[in-house]
């Protein structure tokens, strides 16, 4: 026979609270970069947020008497519900004070229908009637929009008589 040699140990043997240590060093420092980054989005979204928008995106200029013909009234969403076969369109009932109008909007995919209904929102009420999905629409819901492609209702920063006028 042959005569084996005293086996040599590849790796040292590791302890589990060590291994616990080493796992916790790397949460911590993992959550900390998860931090860092969501602050350094956050910055990023408060400097778009300021930023000036581009002069590319501005209209052509008009006159103030054609803006004066623009009848824009509050009124609240007394209901809303999706359009039948038709995905970015909601169909709102809005009270503008002495009439409640129908309004088909294209904003489904920014809101859902429930959580909208009592909010007042900022009406043109003078675009001719105009036909969505076999609906017609009458009037149009004023809209911003974000650098992130958001859309935020154009709203009275405390709540008004529906009917009132915007200048």
């Amino acid at each position: 026979g042959y005569s084996l040699r005293a086996p040599e140990l590849l790796f040292r043997k590791i302890d589990d609270a060590e291994v616990a240590e080493q796992v916790e060093k790397l949460k911590t420092k993992s959550d900390a970069l998860k931090q860092a980054s969501k602050e350094k989005k956050m910055e990023e979204k408060e400097k778009a947020a300021m930023a000036p928008v581009p002069e590319a995106t501005a209209k052509t200029e008009i006159q103030f008497d054609d803006f004066a013909k623009i009848d824009l009234k509050v009124g609240t969403i007394v209901s809303a519900e999706k359009v039948e076969k038709a995905d970015k369109l909601l169909k709102l009932q809005v009270d503008l004070g002495v009439e409640t109008r129908t309004i088909v909007s294209g904003i489904a995919l920014h809101f859902d229908p429930a959580t909208i209904v009592g909010k007042q929102v900022t009406v043109v009420t003078n675009l001719a009637p105009r036909k969505m999905r076999g609906i017609e629409s009458n009037g149009m819901i004023l809209m911003a929009q974000d650098v992130d492609g958001k859309l935020k209702f154009v709203n009275p920063d405390e709540a008004v008589q529906n009917g009132s006028g915007v200048s």
